[in-house]
This record gives C-alpha cells, structure tokens and sequence, in this order.
C-alpha cells in the first residue's frame, strides 16, 4: 500500500530559515492544501509536520463529492483518481440488512497515498517542508496592547528553532497540544472517535465494490464501514460522533468526559451483524493493525483565529459529525485561509480584516455542518435507517434528493422535524 517517494521533501531542520512569509503547521489536508495555494501566489511558505512523510493516518479514506472539487482547485485530481479505487455508491445499510446504493462522486486512497501527494504538491508548488519537527508555541509581540502572533517556536530533539512569520496558521488536526499550546484551544476532548484496520481479501474483489455504511442496534450510537481500496485491501472500521458529552459545569473550559463507548466491541459487533464485514475479517489477511483516533466535527472546539493567526482544517472541527467525513472540507478550509491572506495583501487589508473575512466564510459553511449533526439522530435511533431504506425504494426523486445531500447539491432545511420525515418517508416527488 505504500506509496514510494519520488524524491524526499522533508528537509532538516538545521535549514529553518529565520524569517518567512507564512508558517503553516501540519502537513494533512488542510496545511498542505493552504501551503500550496500560498505558495502558487508567491509566497514564502514553510510547511511543518512533527512526522516526516509518508506517514500512515487513521482514516476511513473515503474521497466523498466535496474532496473531489478541492482536490480539482489544487490541481491534483487526476494524480489522485490514477491510483485510488473508484466507487459509483454509498451503500446504506439498515439493522434489517435492507440496502439502498446512493449514487455520487467517490473514491478511496489511503491516507498515507493521499497526504503524500498533497504534500507533495505543497512542495512542487514551493512550499519548503520540514519534518520531523514539533510545534512548542507562537511567537508573539505586544502591538498596541494587543497581542499579536509573530511566528513560531518549533523543537527537533533538543533544539529549539524561532522563526518569525506574518502569519501562523494551525492545521494540526484533531489532537488538542498544538491548539492550546497557540491559545485557541476551547475543548480538550475530541467531538467523536473511530477505529480503523486494513484488511487484504482478494476475494471479495469485484464484489464488494462500493462504500458501505452499516448502522445496527449493536453499535451502540454509532456505524461500522467498508470501503474498497486498491490492491485487493479493504479500510473497515467504527466510529461514534458524539463519544464526548461535556460536563455540566465545565464546558466554558473545555470539559468533557467519555461515554460508555467500546470501539473494539462496536468492531467485533459490525463483523457479527454485517454478513460482508464477517466474510472479509473471516477469510482475509490483517495489514498493520486496528488503530484508533479522535474527530473534531462541527466546526466546534477551537477559536478560528487570533491576531497574526488562523486556525484551518480538523483543528477547526471541519469533519462532519454522523459520518466522520472530513477531507474534502479539512482542504476545503486550508484553501479559505490561503486566500484570506492572499487577498489581504493584495487588497492590503488589516490583519483584523483578513481574520473577519476568513471566519466569514467558514461560518458560511455552518449550514452544512448542521445537517450532518441533526442527522445523529439515526446514531441515537438505527430502525430510522430502515425507514430511510425502504422510503428511497419507493421513490426514484427521493433517492435523488439523498444524492443531492452527498454531492451538496440539495440541503433539506431540518431532518429532525415531524413534517421533514413525513416528506421525506411519503413525498414521492
């Protein structure tokens, strides 16, 4: 599955320059999709990661519609779609074993494949990268009472290297460290978590062939997934959105303790309940093993900017809750904080501006968002798929509708009133 470099982009960090125009931490989706649109406009961009690449990433690696148009902006499309596996439909499974296949724009690549060749981008563009190196902190000034961001501390070993910047943009991901470390941090514990294996089955190639999405009772507030990947490799997991419920009391610091969720039990449950899951674990071959990770969804948990700084990506909570998708989005966002600052200095608009402009358009996004999270209600209650199943069979326009939801083309205003589902169940429009 590995993807074999084309040359190393991960310069030391003996070679930190003292200055530069942006600094962009984490190299995924979204710090590689900012990066490189800052470097095409011609800026000086350093783009760091506290792993040298490729480096693996848990995932359910699925391109839905949204990362196929990012992927399309940045120009990095076809290098993509020439070694990920092509999928037609979503298939969604009810706790019946009632299946219907919504049709979209999708594909899945290993994270490991993708973010290489993101970063790669990011590179060819002109973005210098330096890895392994760890965000310690910004650096900061007092500019009028007010402080302001003004670079970054960043640590190999040891050493600890000052590099100046106008602008620091985090694009860390889910993990908290980097977040408070810059001051942004507004929730410690993730919004959701998942848990992920690869498993080669060169049998149930040609067979199971698109993305599927499994809810039953079993899971506990949650959903099991297989998606095709190339080489006869199959990505099958678990994920829960809302694992965190925070504290009454504490949310104004973050707090939030863990539900009662057993990832490895909702695992072995999805291989009981789901015929395909079993057959693929049962006859197939492990490679690496089941790892877990956390989700930050609903643009929710951090600031998105302070003084000299943006905050992009899943550290943003760019991944939407229900279905743990968030690559299309993660660049989506990297590609809004790029442009703010372009435009800031061709404009030559205030920092403050570029800010306003950038949390305007992310917050635009917020509709969106709120579709997948009122959507949760089928986590809380899977017999709803079941409906949601036999209503798409009864009405070809209903099954375009859902379609339109996955390819963001149609956008019901509520999911979880009652005249919303009459419709949705009965309208056969």
């Amino acid at each position: 599955m590995a993807l074999a470099p084309s040359h190393d982009i991960n310069l030391p960090p003996s070679d930190l320059p003292a200055q530069c125009d942006v600094i962009v931490v984490g190299a995924g989706p979204a710090g590689s999709a900012a990066a490189l649109t800052l470097a095409r406009a011609g800026f000086d961009v350093l783009l760091v990661d506290q792993q040298a690449f490729p480096r693996d990433k848990v995932c359910g690696d699925g391109l839905i519609p949204d990362a196929h148009h990012a992927l399309r902006r940045l120009g990095l499309l076809d290098e993509v779609l020439a070694q990920a596996q092509p999928a037609g439909h979503v298939g969604v499974i009810g706790p019946r074993g009632g299946r219907v296949d919504v049709p979209g724009t999708l594909a899945v690549l290993p994270r490991r494949e993708l973010d290489w060749i993101l970063c790669r981008g990011a590179a060819a563009a002109g973005a210098r990268m330096f890895a392994p190196l760890r965000f310690v902190g910004p650096l900061e000034s007092t500019v009028d009472g007010v402080s302001q961001v003004v670079g970054a501390r960043l640590r190999s070993g040891d050493t600890t290297h000052e590099v100046r910047a106008s602008w620091l943009l985090i694009a860390s991901g889910a993990p908290p460290q980097a977040l408070q470390a810059a001051g942004v941090c507004e929730r410690r514990t993730p919004s959701g978590v998942a848990l992920r294996g690869y498993v080669r089955n060169p049998a149930l190639v040609g067979r199971l062939t698109e993305l599927e999405v499994v809810w039953h009772p079993k899971m506990k507030r949650g959903y099991g997934w297989i998606f095709p990947c190339p080489n006869g490799v199959f990505n099958i997991g678990v994920g829960v959105a809302h694992s965190h419920a925070k504290r009454r009391g504490e949310a104004a610091r973050g707090g939030a303790t863990m539900q009662d969720v057993n990832l490895r039990a909702m695992f072995e449950a999805l291989t009981r309940v789901h015929p395909a899951a079993r057959e693929l674990v049962g006859g197939g071959e492990w490679v690496g093993e089941l790892k877990g990770a956390p989700l930050r969804c609903s643009l929710e948990g951090a600031q998105l900017s302070r003084p000299g700084l943006l905050v992009t990506g899943e550290a943003a909570g760019s991944t939407y809750a229900f279905t743990g998708e968030g690559i299309g989005k993660a660049m989506e966002t990297g590609m809004l904080a790029a442009e703010a600052v372009i435009e800031g200095r061709r404009d030559a608009a205030g920092e403050s501006q570029v800010r306003a402009t950038y949390e305007q358009r992310v917050r635009a996004l917020a509709p969106r968002y709120a579709i997948y999270e009122r959507a949760n209600a089928v986590n809380d209650h899977p017999w709803l798929v079941d409906l949601l199943v036999w209503s798409a069979r009864r009405s070809p326009g209903r099954l375009k509708r859902m379609s339109g939801v996955l390819e963001e083309a149609h956008f019901p205003s509520s999911l979880t009133s009652p005249s919303a589902w009459w419709r949705l169940l009965f309208d056969r429009r």
